[in-house]
C-alpha cells in the first residue's frame, strides 16, 4: 500500500481531545478540553428550537445567512467602531477552528512562513503544517508571558506572510497591551505581512482591562484576517459558529475556501444566534464577572496548594507550573492526576513546538460546585 502524506506524520492527534477521553475513563473531573459546564443563555435555545419548527433544515447561503451577516455586522460596529459590509466582509464558518484554517490558506502558499507565539493552540501550528507553510515561533517567557522585542522583529525579518495573534491568549490567558499590539502593528507594516487574529475570548477579560480588537488598530484593518467565534461568549462550542472578518478583496476569496471545506454551518443554528447577538451590554458584563468569580476560585485552591502558576489576565485558562513533582513527562503527570488525583488537565507540552515538560493547562469555564469538587482533589498535589 502507498504511503499516507507526509503531512500528517509531523503533527500528533490533539492532546486537548485526547485528555477529555482520559478523564472519561477515570471518571476524573475534566479541567482539559475548554468548553462550559453551564448551559446558554434559555432564550437562545428557544430560538434554535423555534428555527427547527419553522423548517430551516436546509443549506443556508454558503457564506452564512443575510440575517447573522447583519446581526454580525451590527455587533462588530457596537463592540470596535468599525463599519462592516455584511455582504462582502464576513464569511460565517463551522467555529473558529475553520475560520483560522480558512484565513491561513486564503493569504499563505506552500512553503511561506507564519509567526506564531509560542506556546500556542495546538491547532495553529497544525493550520499552518496542513497549508504547506512553515511555522516561526516567538517565545512568550513564562511567568508572565511578555515576548521579546527583538525575537519578534528577527522573525518578522525571515520574511513571513502571515503572523497569528490570539488575544486574549490560549493557552496562557495574557491580554496584551495596546502598546505590545502597536509593537506587531508596526512590524505587520513594515514588512508587509498579515495578520491573522483569533480573538474569541474577546469579552472575556479581568481586572478592568480592556480587549483591543487588532484590527482597530492604525493602518490594520487592511491586512488583518480577525477570526472569532459565538461559542465561548454564548456557551454553545457545540454549534460551531465562527467567523472571518476582512477587507472585501480578501474575504472574496476566503469564501472559496470555506465553500469547497465546509460548505456551510447549520443552517437553524445560524438563524437562532442572531437572538443572541441582540443581547445588551448588561449579558457581557455578567460573563466577565462570572467567568471572574470561577477563576478566582480555581486560582484559590491552587494557592492552597501551594501550586506556582500565572494568574490569568483574560480567557479561561490557567497554566500551572508542575516541575516540583519531578515528571520527566508532562504527558504522564496529566495521566497521573487524572487517573490519581481524579482531575484531567491538559499536558503543556502540548502547546510548544520544543521539549517542555513544565506545565499543565487547566480551565476554569465550569459551574462553582464543579471548581470545588476539583479544587479539593487538586489540594491532594499539595507538597510537604
Amino acid at each position: 500500500m502507498p504511503a499516507t502524506s507526509r503531512r500528517t506524520a509531523v503533527f500528533t492527534e490533539s492532546l486537548i481531545r485526547e485528555m477529555t477521553r482520559v478523564a472519561q475513563q477515570n471518571g476524573a473531573i475534566n479541567l482539559s478540553q475548554g468548553f462550559p459546564d453551564s448551559d446558554p443563555p434559555a432564550s437562545l435555545v428557544q430560538a434554535a428550537k423555534d428555527a427547527m419548527d419553522a423548517g430551516r433544515h436546509q443549506y443556508a447561503i454558503t457564506w452564512g445567512s443575510p440575517e447573522l451577516r447583519t446581526a454580525l455586522a451590527e455587533k462588530l460596529r457596537r463592540f470596535t467602531g468599525q463599519a462592516v459590509d455584511p455582504q462582502r466582509e464576513l464569511v460565517v464558518t463551522c467555529g473558529a477552528t475553520e475560520a483560522m484554517m480558512v484565513a491561513m490558506m486564503t493569504v499563505c502558499d506552500p512553503g511561506d512562513r507564519v509567526g506564531l507565539f509560542s506556546p500556542f493552540y495546538e491547532n495553529y501550528n497544525a493550520d499552518a503544517i496542513l497549508t504547506g507553510a512553515t511555522p516561526v515561533h516567538v517565545r512568550l517567557n513564562p511567568p508572565n508571558y511578555g515576548f521579546d522585542a527583538a525575537e519578534l522583529r528577527a522573525a518578522f525579518e525571515r520574511g513571513l506572510k502571515a503572523f497569528v495573534l490570539c488575544n486574549p491568549s490560549n493557552p496562557t490567558g495574557r491580554v496584551f497591551t495596546r502598546a505590545e499590539l502597536l509593537q506587531i502593528a508596526a512590524l505587520a507594516e513594515e514588512f508587509d505581512t498579515f495578520v491573522i487574529t483569533d480573538e474569541v475570548y474577546e469579552h472575556i477579560v479581568f481586572d478592568g482591562r480592556q480587549h483591543v480588537t487588532f484590527a482597530t488598530l492604525p493602518g490594520m484593518a487592511r491586512r488583518t484576517l480577525s477570526c472569532s467565534s459565538l461559542s465561548k461568549t454564548f456557551s454553545i462550542t457545540g454549534w460551531r459558529l465562527g467567523y472571518v472578518h476582512a477587507p472585501a478583496e480578501i474575504i472574496a476569496q476566503a469564501r472559496k475556501v470555506h465553500d469547497f471545506l465546509t460548505v456551510g454551518a447549520a443552517a437553524p443554528l445560524q438563524h437562532a444566534v442572531v437572538t443572541a447577538l441582540g443581547y445588551e451590554q448588561a449579558y457581557y458584563d455578567h460573563l466577565a464577572a462570572e467567568y471572574a468569580a470561577q477563576r478566582d476560585i480555581l486560582c484559590g485552591y491552587l494557592d492552597r496548594a501551594g501550586l506556582a502558576y500565572t494568574r490569568p489576565e483574560g480567557a479561561y485558562f490557567v497554566m500551572v507550573d508542575i516541575s516540583a513533582f519531578g515528571y520527566a513527562s508532562d504527558i504522564e503527570f496529566a495521566h497521573w492526576m487524572a487517573r490519581d488525583i481524579g482531575v484531567a488537565p491538559v499536558p503543556g507540552s502540548s502547546f510548544f513546538p520544543y521539549p517542555e515538560n513544565r506545565f499543565i493547562r487547566l480551565n476554569f469555564a465550569k459551574r462553582p460546585a464543579t471548581l470545588h469538587a476539583a479544587g479539593e482533589r487538586l489540594l491532594r498535589l499539595k507538597r510537604g
